[in-house]
């Protein structure tokens, strides 16, 4: 197939020449390149306020969605000058520089180099040890329905309410949810997914018969939903608010609100669908930074249960 002329888009006050522009990335429904970028820039204040200022992993697919898919930390040689990036050390003594969001051209130069999600850090860069986001995410097992996925996050909201913390909801773009809460940058890893243990404890204490901490999945009933404290772990990124996801229907990772989750189905928020649903509500998680929570509690909680978080905790 032949290669589509390249086009050059206009970003605020930033051009991105953007190659194999009729490219299709997503088969489901002949979806291109371009479509990626329309979507991307369509949705730039929220998927800004998703990855400003963290170090951010990119899921790359050369060739679509159907190809190979590319994981990507580094940001390139030749990149823009405008480009920021961060410095990010690892255990085996390397580092990389990775992309760091501050302006919609980052993304959709990062669309350019073939990316469809992004994956962030739960810290930024004025202390990347530091995380400033706790997520909690409900990952419900191959025989677990949705249904349970909404009734657990039911009491994830009651006992964040108990708390006096405000959680911000949001489809994973898989089978699950995920719910962000902003802390403040207090605490190390290792202390924020403590925290986050403790609270997933809590959360399977109340809902015993559909909810699972155990840590191997070759140990875990699969009809019941596990609360991954782990996302809370140095270097594991999921996808972020407003990421599309690497399937072939395009589906996003999308804001919604609790009273939602009811009736929310996952799969129909797309970068088909997701545009105008932005331009009506606007981004359902601009409020997030407003306030930043403790964790106090939680790691009393730990301290009480004995608790220290299993597996790895770097990579």
């Amino acid at each position: 197939m032949a290669k589509s002329a390249a086009v050059e888009i206009e970003v605020g006050d930033r051009t991105v020449r953007v190659s194999n522009p009729d490219r299709v990335y997503f088969p489901a429904r002949g979806e291109t390149k371009l479509d990626l970028v329309r979507y991307y820039l369509a949705v730039g204040d929220g998927i800004v306020r998703a990855l400003r200022e963290r170090p951010c992993m990119l899921h790359r697919f050369p060739s679509g969605v159907s190809g190979e898919k590319v994981h990507q930390k580094r940001v390139p040689n030749g990149a823009p000058d405008w480009l920021q990036t961060v410095r990010v050390d690892f255990p085996s003594g390397r580092h990389a520089y990775e992309l760091c969001v501050t302006h919609p051209a980052d993304v959709i130069w990062a669309v350019q180099m073939s990316t469809v999600e992004f994956h962030p850090w739960n810290s930024r860069r004025a202390d990347t040890e530091r995380p400033d986001e706790w997520r909690i995410d409900l990952d419900p097992m191959p025989d677990c329905p949705f249904s349970i996925v909404r009734k657990v996050a039911g009491t994830v909201r009651e006992i964040l309410d108990e708390l006096g913390i405000t959680g911000w909801p949001k489809t994973s773009g898989g089978h699950g949810l995920h719910v962000y809460v902003r802390i403040e940058p207090r605490w190390g890893f290792q202390e924020v997914r403590r925290a986050a243990l403790a609270f997933a404890r809590e959360v399977e204490r109340r809902m015993p018969d559909e909810v699972t901490t155990t840590w191997w999945r070759k140990d875990r009933d699969p009809a019941k939903l596990f609360v991954d404290y782990n996302q809370n772990a140095r270097d594991h990124t999921i996808a972020s608010a407003y990421s599309v996801r690497g399937v072939p229907e395009a589906v996003v990772s999308t804001p919604i609100t609790w009273d939602e989750i009811d009736d929310v189905e996952p799969r129909e928020f797309t970068i088909a669908t997701v545009p105008a649903r932005f331009a009506e509500l606007g981004d359902l998680h601009a409020g997030i930074d407003d306030t930043a929570y403790s964790l106090d509690t939680l790691l009393e909680w730990a301290d009480r249960d004995g608790l220290e978080a299993e597996g790895s905790s770097e990579r």
